[in-house]
């Protein structure tokens, strides 16, 4: 089938085609986080850095912090990532069939959690809520080691830390000129953009956020195939 001319454009400029991916990926991360706090007993499932401060405090002995449910994404955000890692070892960096493979599978878990949370009628009772959040965070985990893979700079799609701190310490004010301020920038207002919109699909359903990352992942994953992967003009 030839090529489309948008996919051609796109194909074109394969690095900021990337970094739109990921950015619409760090903006499914914000929606992610929200429905795993708000909906799931204050647990991030792509923020790890979060769930390591809840749980130290909850360990202190903070009041009505969770501990099983950090602790659960932590590992298996972590086996998520190893799995990507390991897939993705010996491959190119950028785009790829394998990143094609695992990102589709991160869409279609996402879809599948959003139509069980869809039938049972909202977040399901302990401890079946704790199998939801460890399998989120696992397909996080996931998203984040092909992000990784894929090398988009400043974009990691599941925090904004240090995107935060070299937009700051690259600014006029910190002494330096010429930063990427476009990607850091876009990053740090769609996860925000991505965590409001989670909480507000929050007050409808849970379900309907995990819905909204399904899609996102999907599409992405789509695009992604279609025009991110190096293509070869065909011999004549």
């Amino acid at each position: 089938m030839p090529s489309t001319p948008v996919i051609l454009r796109l194909r074109s400029q394969p690095d900021n085609l990337h970094l739109g991916l990921m950015l619409a990926l760090t903006f499914s991360t914000g929606v992610a986080d929200a429905v795993g706090y708000l909906g799931l007993d204050k647990v991030f499932t792509g923020n790890m850095t979060g769930n390591v401060v809840i749980l130290g405090m909850a360990i202190a002995g903070a009041d009505d912090l969770p501990v099983v449910g950090p602790l659960i994404a932590l590992f298996t955000f972590m086996v998520g990532a190893a799995i990507g890692g390991r897939v993705l070892r010996r491959v190119k960096s950028g785009w790829t069939t394998e990143s094609t493979m695992l990102f589709g599978t991160v869409g279609v878990v996402m879809a599948a959690l959003a139509i069980v949370l869809f039938a049972v009628g909202g977040t399901p009772p302990a401890p079946f809520d704790l199998m939801v959040t460890g399998l989120l965070a696992a397909v996080m985990g996931l998203q984040a080691a092909v992000a990784r893979h894929i090398a988009v700079k400043d974009v990691t799609t599941v925090v904004v830390t240090s995107t935060i701190t070299g937009f700051a310490a690259d600014s006029r004010f910190g002494g330096g000129k010429n930063q990427p301020w476009f990607r850091r920038l876009a990053a740090i207002v769609l996860i925000l953009a991505g965590a409001g919109v989670g909480a507000l699909l929050l007050m409808v359903h849970i379900g309907w956020g995990i819905a909204l990352t399904a899609i996102i992942t999907l599409t992405v994953t789509a695009i992604g195939h279609a025009a991110g992967r190096p293509h070869h003009a065909p011999q004549v």
